[in-house]
């Protein structure tokens, strides 16, 4: 869940798109899921009734989906990707050698992308706190979860066209 304080920039499109699904879940989703829990409720015994267990498990994940949408909306900055100045910032198509690989991913939010398979970082992840506000030729390194050391050169930044 986006953190209370931080600001997610999506554009037009992906505001549109998670908006539509938050009104979906919101209406509709519910309902469908009241109607199944219901359904199931009918069926006698609820300690012992699957359905109704599964549909209780589905609410709970509609409901959460729901949180997480209406926060990220409420602290959403919306318009076109920002022009990339050659900087690291949200929003921002990267290019770098990672452990001597090349990668190529967007540094900002899933939630940008859509069905793209381009691989997104948040800029509070561990690569995306490291390598913000670099330029290209810059080198770093940052601590992976499991304690491992990762070094980093920005090749290219590049403007996010959806």
């Amino acid at each position: 869940m986006a953190n209370v304080n931080s600001v997610t920039w999506l554009t037009q499109e992906a505001f549109d798109r998670r908006s539509a699904e938050l009104e979906q879940l919101s209406g509709e989703g519910r309902l469908e899921i009241a109607k199944k829990i219901e359904s199931a409720r009918e069926e006698g015994d609820l300690k012992e009734n699957g359905g109704y267990h599964a549909a209780k498990e589905e609410q709970g994940k509609i409901e959460a989906r729901i949180r997480v949408l209406t926060e990220l909306l409420r602290h959403a900055t919306v318009g076109e990707a920002p022009a990339s100045t050659g900087v690291v910032e949200p929003g921002t198509v990267i290019t770098a050698t990672i452990l001597g690989d090349e990668a190529t991913f967007l540094i900002g939010s899933r939630e940008i992308v859509g069905e793209s398979d381009l691989d997104v970082y948040s800029e509070g992840s561990p690569l995306g706190t490291a390598i913000i506000g670099m330029k290209v030729g810059d080198e770093t390194s940052y601590t992976a979860p499991n304690g491992k050391s990762i070094a980093v050169k920005i090749l290219k930044v590049e403007t996010f066209v959806p």
